[in-house]
């Protein structure tokens, strides 16, 4: 395996283990969403810096709408995952959180003009029939846990994230790295008057405990796995990059599963990787000569 593949491999264990950083954390989901971002921001600036790329002034007034509307959805996508984490296990709220990219197919014909393609359409049924296994078979209220509410905050997020997605599709002359960097600043300034007014600024009052988890939690996880992931995706195919991005949701389970004890049930496991495999169909090429819509295949 090349350098490039064991950096995103590397990058989706770490977004994988976010939920065991946040699960140890004592603090609500806005404030670690808060902290996150501001030390992740400080460490992309700090990274791009040192390799002294610069952002012009032109382009971030090119792309400040887009930035500002899609880092603030950033933040409220954390908060609400965070809080997923909270009422439910890791595995439903990853599960749940991974439907952004269901979401994107589901709108990108109507938002960007993308015609309907047969195997999009049968993802997006796959994951239906994937997210009614997962929440059907559950039980609602077991181990302190409320899943039903839990996996809702999963799926918000998952709407939030879908928008920075596809926000992300207009933004221009900006590498994926230099937008990430803004986009936490962005969620950030956004997050920080919500926590001021809703809970205010405790600092001293954070547990020594939590303390090393929040800082890895916003330098490792989240400063460090961006350089990583996007320093790769300029060397990787991007096939190559969705098939490793897999090895999140996987990671998450499994560590949720061996450090956490939260397992899931055999239909629910069935349900979680009908989920994941709808986003790999989804993306499947057609043969050119056989490539067809749903439209065309209608008529």
């Amino acid at each position: 395996m090349g350098i490039e593949k064991v950096k995103v491999v590397i990058a989706m264990l770490l977004f994988g283990s976010i939920g065991l950083m946040v699960k140890n954390i004592e603090l609500t989901s806005s404030e670690i969403a808060l902290y996150r971002g501001v030390l992740g921001s400080l460490f992309l600036l700090v990274f791009m810096l040192f390799k002294r790329n610069k952002v012009s002034y032109g382009m971030l007034k090119k792309n400040a709408v887009v930035l500002f509307f899609s880092g603030t959805a950033i933040g409220l996508n954390w908060i609400l995952l965070f809080e997923a984490y909270n009422y439910t296990t890791i595995a439903n709220a990853t599960l749940s959180y991974y439907f952004a990219p269901v979401i994107v197919m589901v709108v990108s014909p109507f938002l960007l003009k993308e015609k309907w393609m047969l195997n999009k359409v049968g993802s997006i049924l796959v994951a239906m029939l994937g997210m009614f296994l997962v929440v059907g078979t559950s039980n609602q209220s077991s181990g302190g846990h409320t899943h039903s509410i839990g996996i809702i905050y999963g799926l918000g997020a998952a709407v939030l994230y879908a928008s920075v997605m596809m926000l992300n599709k207009f933004v221009k002359d900006l590498t994926s790295l230099e937008s990430t960097m803004i986009q936490l600043m962005v969620a950030s300034v956004i997050l920080a008057p919500y926590v001021f007014f809703t809970q205010g600024f405790d600092v001293v009052g954070i547990t020594i405990t939590s303390v090393p988890y929040l800082i890895v939690l916003g330098i490792v996880h989240t400063g460090l796995a961006y350089v990583l992931y996007f320093s790769a995706m300029q060397k990787l195919k991007s096939q190559t990059v969705a098939l490793l991005s897999y090895i999140d949701p996987v990671a998450a389970v499994v560590m949720s599963a061996l450090f956490l004890g939260e397992a899931m049930s055999g239909i629910q496991i069935v349900g979680g990787a009908l989920i994941l495999s709808s986003t790999f169909i989804g993306g499947l090429k057609w043969p050119k000569k056989t490539s067809v819509t749903l439209e065309e295949k209608i008529k």
